[in-house]
């Protein structure tokens, strides 16, 4: 026993000790969030209150960055409404919301489905405003739901420990280097969305139709264009169908597997090869042009036939003629033209959709076969250029999830 309680001393390094909340700082301590802040109690009755409001709903906020995406101006509210000051942390009850969380830039309100944390004496708000990000607090609020809805109770949430540091100014300097991490990424999202609305007006111009070029049918360019129907999905699909890959399953793609030329084969489920060569026209064999019908209605893909594959009931299927013109008719329904006469033929009834007989009538420009190529390779290098944005975009933010775990537990200390 000595030799182990020996052996687990040596593996704590010299100015740290081990905790509930795993290794810290000598120095720091352990407390519970609910000695930190508290929920604001403070509400706006709308019968009583006659004075102008910036108002935060939860959409809002934008998942996981928190990053407020506008707000809307109340000349006079219509129910009751928490309010918020500057420096204070809203964060969302619900569970589908529970990374919904931002840091208060102005006074204003909130719905009463936002918590409006309020710090206590002794705590720089912005640390607290991270901590309440870690994986510890989440986790928490996750796990404590309500009765009647599935929110946060803060009665539970308040017991979940925390490492504190122990003065202001490391709290302060931890906030710091997490806000300026912040400010990298939120820069390199606008540059991103700024290339984005550049290539949207480039398309503009590049698709619109020049002398020479050629009018179709969406249906004149297909071999057959259909989709997976009701009954062979609940008799012979849906039946088969496996939650992971086993030997002789082949990847089940739904909407939200493709765009573009991007294609998702780490599915949710595989069907068995067997069961989908009985349904050769809703085969992924050969490249063919995919449509989003339902849910996420306008998403348009090339499969380029690198793993069989089979479709989902959301999706329809466009088995071509000539398949040098798959990517051209892509990116056309991709551009604002094409997704304006996608929509205009949507179909409102328990949810929205399209119908295949009204894409089969959209007519499609197709352009000299040299204009082809330019065009393709114009957006081709554009979105390189994006891609390469976004793959060091996802960097930084992994760079932050790292940074939060080292600093918020003392491991790398500024102080």
């Amino acid at each position: 026993m000595e030799l182990a309680a020996e052996t687990e001393t040596q593996r704590v390094p010299k100015g740290y000790k081990q905790t509930e909340v795993g290794m810290i700082p000598e120095d720091w301590e352990v407390v519970e969030i609910g000695e930190l802040c508290f929920p604001s109690s403070k509400r706006i009755n709308p019968l009583t209150s006659d004075k102008n409001f910036k108002c935060i709903e939860l959409e809002h906020l934008e998942q996981e960055t928190g990053r407020l995406l506008g707000y809307t101006f109340l000349k006079k509210l219509k129910s009751h409404k928490t309010f918020f000051e500057k420096g204070d942390v809203l964060f969302g009850k619900l569970r589908p919301y529970l990374r919904k969380f931002h840091f208060a830039l102005f006074d204003g309100v909130c719905t009463t489905e936002v918590w409006v944390l309020k710090k206590k004496e002794n705590l720089f708000n912005k640390w607290l405003y991270y901590i309440i990000q870690s994986d510890r607090f989440i986790d928490s609020a996750n796990q404590s739901t309500g009765t009647r809805m599935p929110r946060a109770e803060w009665n539970v949430v308040e017991k979940t420990l925390i490492p504190l540091p122990p003065t202001l100014a490391e709290q302060r300097a931890i906030a710091t280097v997490l806000s300026g991490t912040d400010a990298l990424i939120q820069a390199l999202e606008k540059k991103i969305a700024k290339k984005k609305l550049i290539k949207k007006g480039v398309m503009q111009e590049l698709l619109r139709p020049k002398e020479g070029w050629e009018e179709v049918t969406f249906e004149s360019l297909c071999k057959t264009f259909t989709k997976q129907t009701g009954f062979d999905y609940t008799t012979h699909i849906k039946p088969t169908l496996c939650s992971s890959y086993r030997k002789g399953t082949i990847p089940f793609i739904q909407n939200k597997d493709f765009e573009g030329f991007w294609f998702n084969f780490e599915t949710d489920f595989y069907i068995p090869e067997k069961v989908a060569d009985k349904f050769p026209m809703i085969l992924l064999d050969e490249r063919c042009l995919l449509i989003s019908i339902s849910g996420k209605i306008g998403n348009v893909g090339v499969f380029n036939n690198t793993r069989k594959s089979f479709i989902g009931g959301a999706i329809a299927i466009g088995k071509f003629k000539d398949q040098n013109l798959l990517n051209w008719v892509m990116i056309y329904l991709q551009s604002e033209d094409g997704q304006s006469k996608l929509f205009n033929n949507v179909k409102a009834g328990s949810h929205q959709n399209l119908i295949l007989d009204d894409i089969r009538k959209l007519v499609i420009p197709i352009p000299l076969e040299e204009d082809q190529t330019h065009i393709a390779q114009i957006l081709s290098d554009m979105d390189k250029e994006i891609e390469a944005l976004e793959q060091k975009l996802e960097k930084y933010q992994l760079a932050k999830q790292g940074m939060m775990q080292q600093l918020l537990t003392g491991k790398i200390r500024l102080v």
